[in-house]
């Protein structure tokens, strides 16, 4: 049983533009996974969560989903299996939605360990995965 959950987006945007994906890489945020070659998917622009919405860390940019309905990820307590061997960042958040310093970079071979290490720090209270290429938001981890 996993130490932890990952939160994937459930929202999507008003504002955003239908694109058909390459099949290069465009990561859906609502199932976690990559889109395929000639699928319709929305692009919009979007603010991840923090604990304090009134931190000055708080962000948008561009996300990648379905365009309606989607059954979600194969599973929100493991790390998305599509998506193992991608470097991530793992920015940590404490309580008042600032950076932290535990925030860690892992390779991609040991994520469920690179997010417990981070997560071990009773100071950090959420966690970001995010793109090393472009440093987009991926999901969202908190403790179980």
């Amino acid at each position: 049983m996993s130490e932890y959950v990952i939160h994937p987006l459930t929202e999507r945007g008003a504002d955003g533009v239908v694109v058909t994906a390459t099949g290069s890489g465009e990561p859906l945020r609502c199932c976690l996974r990559d889109a395929e070659a000639g699928e319709e998917i929305l692009l919009f622009n979007y603010t991840p969560p923090l604990p304090d919405g009134a931190s000055p860390f708080a962000e948008r940019g561009g996300l990648y989903t379905h365009i309606g309905d989607c059954d979600g990820p194969v599973s929100t307590t493991s790390y998305p299996p599509a998506w193992m061997g991608r470097p991530q960042a793992l920015r940590a958040y404490d309580a008042r939605g600032w950076i932290h310093p535990s925030t860690h970079v892992h390779d991609g071979t040991d994520p469920d360990g690179a997010i417990a290490t981070v997560l071990a720090n009773p100071e950090v209270v959420e966690v970001h995965s995010r793109n090393l290429a472009y440093g987009c938001y991926m999901f969202r981890v908190t403790r179980a």
